[in-house]
Parts: structure tokens; sequence; C-alpha cells
């Protein structure tokens, strides 16, 4: 590829410097040769079990394999595999949970010259359902516990119980030949619209990704890798290399035991998705530092400021972070390295530079480049792309374009949002679809999200949108506090205020003991509870109303609000009221009051009882019809801009109040 697309041979010096120091103490590091790329998974394991066929390849709480025992394991599966469905290539599901026995029918499929399709037991039924059918395969493997879930996907000719199988005799390498450009895997992922879509990978990206990972880090025989509910490529840059891999499910056990089983087992390598860190983390105690950790990965979604302070006070000084970006169509893209004596600054920590096989552009809607600094779509060019979905050509083809600035590479469209710097330093800013439209102003949920969690009240939070009543779309921000009691609605609305303009507050908060993940460990944005109609968490008690007219008030701020309870000193922008919503309590209060007073006097009565207090005072001063559709359209003419603008007049009296 022309270097000119490169970015990544052009990381600054103290980047490469920080990479210069990742390597295993042992000095056991053998290079992965560019030759064993063009042939397949099977074949490099194969050079790995000979390599290496005493050392333990997988291991569990309660069972381990050697390569030699692993490779045994597998071929086994492979031929029942094949006696089962002949050679020729189709996919086959793995439906098992995260242990010694998912390793050994994962490469059992690979060995088999089949398409390995991971699905997640602990995924709901009905997405299960969906990635089989739109898989068409004719297998999927199973053990004794997930026989039933097996059967109600594919029926029961199409389930095969490797816990049946025995101790098979037919332990003999299946010789197939495989090309470097076979599909060795489809990932489902969950696209934009909900539906499952099936990412293919080769055998030649798989093994390239895992000679870089190789390479670049010094993975050896001596190192012991863990995974945390991954799809399967991470076992690979352990058994392509000679490392153990350590496979864990914290859905399962929990992060103590996650913790355990970095110290006793010396795991000297984590990946994980970032929140998966960012709450193992918070969970540690001071004296935890797991002396043999060297390196940990994150990606999947936006690593923070607060997350490597984490990182700072709990892992050793020898231990690296790796922020990483890497969608399932392009494979590791970009990375940043972060030790004990980088200063990051920015609130949001960059995704890092290019790899040396990828270039990334960033483009706007009309897809021409954006600025330095700008945000635009990253498109990731590069000869080691995914083909595609699987048995979706349109998708294909609207996602995988011909590289407008190199016609021997592929451009990946990826959907993703993000900002260059000058020297190509590349920030995640979030999914393209996640900006969105608040009174007119456009807003990254991901820019909400990272000023959020780096409260000091606050240690994970997810931002949405939501349709109101009104049809407009308003912010609500899912939040899990650092302690118990954790921080009130209108304490953290004051701390975001203090950063962020109006319209990128969040209308309402939700307070949750946890964010629901789906797959790696990615929060499951779908999956989060609609906002309910009950009064937040306030530091203001409630008081509930004392006459008719607070009564009156009452009942407009609760249709408005949309809440089932109000107390009448309440702040109306503490209740997640903003500007649109104030001008609406006004029309509805202007019409029911027939009141003739100036719009300010309203805007500067933040509560009900305020409110109430200047109605009652104007009551003698009532509008005729003519008087109340002028007023009345006067209201409807106010812009967005011009009634902030009484907002923070209100805010400035309400200042000037409180100090005097």
């Amino acid at each position: 590829m022309d270097d000119s697309l490169n970015p990544g041979s052009k990381a600054p010096p103290e980047q490469q410097a920080i990479r210069d120091r990742c390597f295993h103490p042992s000095g056991t590091f053998v290079e992965f040769p560019g030759e064993d790329v063009e042939t397949s998974i099977p074949a490099r394991f194969e050079k790995i079990v000979q390599r290496y066929p005493d050392r333990i390849a997988v291991k569990s709480n309660n069972e381990q394999l050697t390569y030699s025992e692993l490779d045994r394991a597998a071929n086994r599966i492979a031929q029942a595999i094949l006696v089962r469905l002949g050679a020729a290539p189709e996919p086959v599901g793995l439906l098992l949970p995260k242990g010694v026995a998912f390793v050994a029918a994962l490469l059992a499929i690979l060995k088999a010259g089949k398409i390995a399709v991971p699905m997640d037991p602990a995924f709901p039924h009905g997405r299960l359902s969906l990635m089989f059918n739109d898989m068409q395969g004719r297998l999927v493997l199973t053990d004794q516990a997930g026989l039933a879930m097996a059967d109600s996907l594919a029926g029961q000719d199409q389930c095969f119980n490797i816990d049946e199988l025995g101790n098979n005799p037919n332990e003999k390498y299946p010789v197939l030949s495989l090309s470097p450009d076979a599909p060795a895997f489809v990932f489902y992922t969950t696209g934009s619209t909900g539906l499952p879509k099936g990412v293919i990978e080769n055998h030649r990206n798989l093994l390239y990704h895992t000679m870089k990972d190789t390479n670049d880090f010094h993975i050896c025989a001596e190192d012991r890798l863990t995974f945390v509910a991954s799809s399967g490529r991470d076992v690979l840059r352990a058994l392509l290399t000679g490392a153990a891999v350590y496979p864990i499910d914290i859905r399962q056990e929990g992060f103590a035991d996650l913790g355990r089983c970095l110290m006793e087992n010396k795991i000297t390598m984590l990946n994980c998705v970032t929140s998966v860190f960012r709450n193992f983390a918070a969970t540690l105690a001071h004296h935890d530092r797991f002396s043999h950790l060297r390196l940990i990965k994150v990606t999947g979604e936006t690593l923070y400021q607060s997350d490597v302070e984490l990182y700072r006070q709990h892992f050793s000084d020898k231990c690296i972070l790796v922020n990483r970006y890497g969608p399932n169509e392009a494979g590791h893209t970009s990375q940043y390295l972060i030790d004990k004596e980088l200063i990051v600054t920015s609130r949001v920590v960059p995704v890092g530079y290019a790899a040396a096989d990828k270039a990334i552009r960033l483009i706007d809607e009309s897809g021409n480049p954006v600025g330095v600094g700008q945000p635009g779509e990253i498109v990731v060019s590069s000869q080691y792309l995914s083909p595609g979905y699987w048995r979706q050509p349109d998708r294909t083809h609207a996602a995988f374009r011909i590289n407008a600035l190199d016609d021997q590479t592929s451009a990946y469209h990826t959907g993703d949002m993000g900002t260059m710097n000058s020297d190509g330093c590349l920030t995640y800013l979030g999914r393209k679809d996640s900006q969105v439209k608040i009174r007119g102003n456009k807003v990254e949920m991901a820019a909400v999200e990272s000023v959020l969690v780096n409260l000091e009240t606050v240690r994970e939070a997810a931002v949405i949108a939501v349709e109101d009543g009104a049809g407009d779309e308003r912010l609500v921000a899912y939040v899990i506090g650092r302690s118990v009691p954790g921080p009130t609605a209108d304490e953290i609305r004051a701390a975001l205020s203090a950063s962020l303009p109006e319209y990128m507050v969040p209308s309402t908060f939700v307070f949750l003991d946890k964010l629901p993940v789906i797959g790696m460990g990615k929060i499951d944005r779908r999956a989060l509870p609609e906002p309910d109609k009950r009064r937040p968490a306030l530091k203001t008690p409630f008081v509930a109303s004392k006459n008719p007219a607070e009564a009156q008030l009452t009942s407009i701020w609760r249709e408005i609000l949309g809440l089932d309870q109000i107390g009448i000193h309440d702040n109306f922008f503490d209740l997640g009221g903003h500007s649109l919503t104030a001008m609406r309590v006004l029309s509805r209060v202007i019409k029911r009051f027939l009141l003739d007073l100036p719009l300010q006097s309203l805007f500067q009565s933040p509560t009900i009882a305020e409110m109430a207090g200047v109605i009652m005072e104007h009551q003698g001063k009532q509008l005729g019809e003519e008087d109340l559709q002028r007023v009345l359209g006067e209201l409807e003419a106010l812009s967005d801009e011009e009634a902030r603008r009484f907002l923070n007049q209100r805010a400035e009296t309400a200042g000037e109040r409180k100090a005097t």
C-alpha cells in the first residue's frame, strides 16, 4: 500500500518508545513469519503443537489441556463433523460457554474446513434464532447443558452434543487443503436496525492480525492470556503463538473471580471491553497490583481520562494500557499506548495512530474530507478488511467500496465518528447514528457521556435520545454512582451545567446498579429500561400543593414533564425541563389563568410555589380574548435562543438573590 496512506507509520517517538517495552521478560519471543499468513489457521496451529506439545494451551477452573491434548480433542470433534457434513465448506454454530470445550470445538470446526459461528448461550433465544436462521447452517455444536437450547433453535437432527463423543479413537488430523481466502468465521453483531449481521473473516485476515499482535507485543509461549466473553479472536492470539489461554465469563463468575484468575494464574495479558475494565478496576483495593500483568488491551467503547487514573492506581509500573479501535469489519485499526509516565489531558482518550496496514480518513456527509479537529465518519482502507456480510450483498456493497485514493484496496465506511489531530492521532466519538438534534443543535451522545463519567460521583454512564410526548428528542442519562447513596439528579445536572450548554444536559437521569451488556461486554443500549414517571431523586424535600393555584400548576407541570409527582418547591429544570418545555408550560398557564403580566416574570419563577405567587399577585389583571391571543403569539414567536436568554437572566437573578 502507498506509504502516504499509512498514518500508522508516523506514530510519534513516545508511542514507539512505549511499544518497544512491550515484551515478556523471559526473552523467549519467536517471531511470527509473514509466510504463515498465506496458509490457514489449522496449518499454523499444527506448527505450534509440534513446537510446544507439552505446554498448557487452555485452562479453566477445573480443566486444562496441553497443546497435544487440545490437538487430539479438536481432531476427534473435527472427524465427527466431517462424518456428519462432508468436506464442503459451510457454517457451523458454536453454542458453548467460554471454556475448554469452546476452544476445542472452535479449532475442530476450522480443522474440518467449516466456518465457525460463535453463538453465546447467554444471548436471548430470539437473537440466537435470528442468527441461526440467517447463517442457514446444518449443524450446531453444543454440550449437555446447551442441548435443549440448540434443539429449540435447530431441531434434534441438527444438534451435535460433544459431551456424547467420548473417547473416539479417531484423533488423526484431518488433512484438508484450505485457501487463506476461505471464510473461517462469521461473527454476528447487532446493527443499527437491531437485527444481527454476520461479519465474514477469512483465514488470511485472522492470521495477519494475529501476526501483527504477536510481533508488536512479543507474545510468546511464556505469556498467559485471559479473554472476557470473547468471540474467538483472542483464542487465536494465544494458540497460534504457543501462549496459554485462560477463559473466564464474568457474567457467571464476577469481577472477584477475574481478579483471582489474574493473580493465581499469573496472567500477563488481559483483553476486554472498556466498560468491563472500568467496572473491574473500580472494585479493586489499593494493594491489588497484579505484578505479572504486562499488557491490558481495551476496545469497543470510549476510554476516559478517569479510566486511565484507575489504571495508574491499581496496576504495576511495568503494565501498559492499550486503547484500541477496530470494528469487526476492519480488525485492529488504531491504538494508543499508555504507560505511567504518559500524561493524558483530554477527557476522551484517543484511540491513537493507524496500524501500518490501515489508512484512516474522516469524511463529511457528502463524502468530502473534513478538516483537522473536525468530526467526520471514519473510513478505513486496507488489504485486510472483511470480505463483507454473510448473505447480505446489498449491505456489503454499501459499506465496502473501492478506495477513492487507492484502487488496490477496499474502503470500509464504519458508521463511527471521530476527529483527527494534525499528527494523525484519532479520537473516537461514537456511532454516527448516535448523533441527535436537540432543539436544533447537533449533539454527540459520547461527548455527554465523557463529561458524566469524569464527575467524581459517577462511575459509569450511558446516554440515549428518546422522543417526548410532543415529538421532540430529549436526552436520557443512565448513571451508576461511585458510592451508596449516590448523587442526586439535581447535583449531577448542576455539575454538567458548569461545562455543557443547556441543550446537552440530559432531561432525565435514571440511576442503576449496573448497565446491561451484550456480546463482549459492550453496553446494550436497547436493553436500557424506559424512564419511568417517578419524581427524580432531588435534595429538595417533597411538599404537596397547598392551594388551588398550586394544584392547577402541578397538574400542568406533570402533564408537560411526564411525571406522576411534583413538589411545589421542585426546580422546573431539575425535573428535566428546558427552554421549550418552559414555553409550553407558560402557554398553558396563560390560557388557564388569563394573566396579563410580563413573560419574564414567569420565566423567573422556576418552582410551582414561586409561579403560584406570581399568579396570585396578578390575578386582578386578566386578559381579554384579543390580548390573550397577542400574548400567546409573543410567546410562540420566541426563538429557542431568546427563551434561553430569559432562562439565563432567571439564573443570574436567582444567583443574586442567593448571594444576598
